[in-house]
C-alpha cells in the first residue's frame, strides 16, 4: 500500500500510524489463528515452523530483489529482532494458546504497547513526555482491568509465557523499528527470518517425524496465516510505520489489537465477546488519541 506523501494533511507521524494500524490489523488474527493451529498441531512445531516457512519466503524475496548483505553491526541487531519475533514470541504464544483461549491471550498482550514504549526508550532513544506515559499507562491499565472484570485476569502458567512473549516482542519491535530507518521495514523482518531459519530446521524436522503432519484443514489454515501474514507480510507495514512515526508512538496503536483479536476470536472461534469490551475499546481509542497528540522526542531530534 502506497500512501500520498504530498498530502499536506498527512504528517510523517500520521503516515507512520496508518502503516502501524495496517500491521496491527494483520497481527490481530495471530492468536486466533495460532489457537486454531495448536488444537491439532504441536505448539512447538507451530512456533518454529511458522518462522521456517516465512524464512523461505524471505530468502527468496531478498534474492529476487538483490538486497545487499547487512553490516556486522546490523546483523547483530537483526539477531535481536529474530530472537524476539521469530523465536521468542511465536514459541511462547503458541504454547500459551494450547492452554488458554485466544481472548485471554488478547488481554495479556494488551500490555505490549507500554512494553514497546519502554523498549523504545531503551533501544531507539525515544523520549515521550508525561502526557504520553499517562495515556499509555491508562490505556494499558484499562486493558488489564477489562481482563479482570471479564474473568480472564487470574494468573496461570500460560500467563507467564504470554508475559515472556510481550517482553520478547517489545524489544524486537523497538530494535526493528530503529533498524528499519536504515534497511527498510520489509528488509528487517526478512533478514531476521533468514538469520534464525537455520536453527529451526532440525527441530522442525524432528517434530514432523515424531508427531506427523495430520491435522484438520482449519489447523493448517491457521498455520498458513501465522506463517505468511503474522510472521512475514504484517511486519512490512509494521516496521515501516515505526521507522516513519517512531517506535513509542506507533507502538501505542497496539492498544487496539486486543479488541480486534477479541472480535476475531468471537467470529472465528466462537469465543464469548463481552459487551463491556465495546465500552473498554472506546476508552482505549481515547487513550490512543491523547497519546497521538503528546510530544515525543526521537533520537535524531536529541
Amino acid at each position: 500500500m502506497k500512501l500520498d506523501w504530498k498530502n499536506p494533511h498527512l504528517t510523517s507521524e500520521s503516515i507512520g500510524l496508518i502503516y502501524g494500524f495496517i500491521g496491527v490489523v494483520g497481527f490481530s488474527l495471530t492468536l486466533p489463528a495460532t489457537r486454531a493451529a495448536v488444537l491439532d498441531l504441536d505448539p512447538l512445531f507451530v512456533g518454529l515452523g511458522r518462522g521456517l516457512v516465512a524464512g523461505i519466503l524471505a530468502a527468496f524475496t531478498l534474492w529476487f530483489t538483490h538486497q545487499p548483505i547487512p553490516s556486522k553491526q546490523q546483523l547483530r541487531s537483526l539477531s535481536v529482532v529474530g530472537l524476539g519475533v521469530v523465536l521468542g514470541f511465536p514459541v511462547l504464544s503458541a504454547w500459551a494458546m494450547q492452554q488458554v483461549p485466544a481472548a485471554h491471550g488478547a488481554v495479556v498482550l494488551g500490555l505490549l504497547p507500554l512494553a514497546t514504549a519502554i523498549a523504545g526508550v531503551v533501544r531507539a532513544g525515544d523520549r515521550p513526555d508525561v502526557t504520553f506515559w499517562i495515556a499509555s499507562i491508562v490505556g494499558s491499565t484499562t486493558v488489564v482491568v477489562f481482563g479482570i472484570i471479564s474473568g480472564a485476569g487470574h494468573l496461570q502458567p500460560a500467563d507467564l509465557a504470554l508475559f515472556g512473549s510481550v517482553i520478547a516482542a517489545a524489544f524486537a519491535y523497538a530494535e526493528g523499528g530503529r533498524l528499519a530507518k536504515v534497511l527498510g521495514g520489509w528488509q528487517v523482518i526478512s533478514w531476521a527470518l533468514v538469520i534464525i531459519a537455520p536453527f529451526e530446521v532440525l527441530p522442525t524436522i524432528f517434530l514432523v517425524i515424531k508427531e506427523g503432519l495430520i491435522a484438520s484443514p482449519t489447523a493448517w489454515l491457521g498455520f498458513a496465516y501465522v506463517s505468511i501474514v503474522s510472521q512475514f507480510i504484517g511486519f512490512f507495514a509494521w516496521y515501516h510505520g515505526m521507522a516513519i512515526g517512531g517506535v513509542a508512538r506507533v507502538g501505542q496503536i497496539q492498544l487496539l489489537q486486543p479488541f480486534l483479536t477479541l472480535l476475531a476470536s468471537a467470529i472465528l472461534l466462537g469465543e464469548t465477546l463481552e459487551p463491556i469490551a465495546l465500552v473498554t475499546a472506546c476508552l482505549v481509542v481515547a487513550s490512543v488519541a491523547v497519546g497521538k497528540k503528546a510530544s515525543i522526542k526521537r533520537a535524531e531530534d536529541l
